[in-house]
């Protein structure tokens, strides 16, 4: 598309799963939405790519029906310490995995179906002025909109240019991912400690094995590839080892991404309405990072569509009801995955911590039902 001003209902900066879920449901329900994603689809991303079941229903009114695409369904958690031993449970709502190259790609397609306007290009200025958003390209694109909606990931350029705190703050995390011919349980999801780290495996669609890790940065720059990596650091896990020894990657060569940040951050700059990662990201321990990402979009997109719809009358109505009901839906996520992450990262911690989850398996499940929320999200 060549160089011009446009002037749409909302505008989104990134085509993640927040991004594209919340350009299905907003234009599917007749507002103007343009989404400016940099990425080609479909293209891999590092992600565990497992998703709680409490996505399900909206993922259905937007329809989407991830087990018609090949989605595996999981109802079992397997979660080990670096000495080997584990403890098995139920998940109390059960999830599912799929590829994030399968998912983005088919809700691309919904997107443009409902009549979003995809962009690619790299979002470089958004200013509020008169009520009124206006967003630049580097590629020289402009667009004026009522709503903007930031759903740009993890970390991004445009964090920096709209001076968000957590930005400036150093992350000591790296993670790593590919995917795998292998043999594990199709029903199961494997969280698995390591030093410095843990890893997710899972079946995602076309019987392949997605393994998906993330360690310390200070622990992994101790080994000069991910190969010495893997061989020093995961294999030392019993279960790691068990998996990993016999499966064949997939892909040429891992995926990797750093500067992963779990610090707190704003749900609103400068009247930019964050979501997904972009608004807050759980440790990967508790699963359920693309289940936060879906959900986030669901109640953007509700309270914008109040809006919209006459429900509510300013943008400041909006803003209060969508920093609200996100609080309620995954503030406490948040804090119960970090307060996880720092116990575990202890190994003497860890240790003690399982043969009492064996003894007290209920104190696991409401862990897990702490981070995967319920049947229907509160707005």
């Amino acid at each position: 598309m060549g160089l011009h001003k446009a002037k749409t209902d909302v505008v989104i900066v990134g085509g993640g799963l927040a991004g594209l879920c919340s350009a299905i449901d907003l234009a599917g329900k007749g507002i103007s939405v343009v989404l400016i994603e940099k990425h080609e689809y479909p293209g891999h991303k590092v992600c565990g790519e497992y998703v709680s079941n409490e996505t399900l229903p909206y993922l259905f009114e937007l329809g989407i029906d991830p087990f018609e695409h090949g989605a595996v369904r999981i109802d079992e958690l397997d979660f080990g310490t670096q000495d080997g031993e584990t403890i098995r449970t139920k998940l109390p709502l059960g999830g599912f995995g799929i590829s994030r190259f399968k998912l983005d790609h088919l809700l691309m397609k919904k997107a443009l179906e409902n009549g979003a306007v995809l962009i690619r290009g790299t979002v470089v200025e958004v200013n509020f002025e008169d009520n009124m958003f206006s967003v630049k390209t580097k590629e020289g694109e402009s667009f004026e909109s009522m709503f903007v909606i930031g759903a740009q990931g993890k970390r991004s350029q445009l964090d920096k240019r709209l001076g968000r705190s957590f930005i400036n703050n150093r992350s000591s995390y790296v993670a790593v991912k590919a995917h795998y011919k292998g043999d594990f349980p199709e029903n199961l999801v494997g969280l698995y400690n390591f030093e410095g780290g843990y890893c997710g495996v899972s079946n995602v669609e076309n019987r392949q094995l997605n393994i998906c890790y993330i360690a310390e940065y200070g622990v992994f720059q101790r080994y000069k590839s991910v190969d010495l990596f893997h061989k020093e650091v995961l294999l030392k896990n019993k279960q790691l080892k068990a998996i990993l020894t016999d499966a064949e990657m997939l892909f040429d060569k891992p995926l990797s991404i750093s500067q992963i940040s779990f610090d707190s951050k704003e749900l609103l700059v400068d009247h930019v309405l964050m979501c997904g990662d972009s608004a807050g990201l759980i440790h990967p321990l508790c699963g359920n990072g693309m289940g936060m990402a879906i959900g986030g979009a669901q109640l953007v997109s509700e309270a914008i569509l109040s809006y919209f719809n006459g429900h509510l009358s300013s943008r400041q109505e909006v803003e209060k009801l969508y920093v609200r009901s996100w609080n309620r839906n995954f503030k406490s996520r948040l804090r119960t995955g970090h307060a996880l992450a720092a116990l575990l990262r202890n190994y003497r911690v860890s240790f003690v911590l399982l043969p009492l989850l064996r003894s007290f398996p209920f104190v696991l499940r409401q862990v897990i039902q702490t981070t995967h929320g319920k049947a229907a999200l509160a707005v």
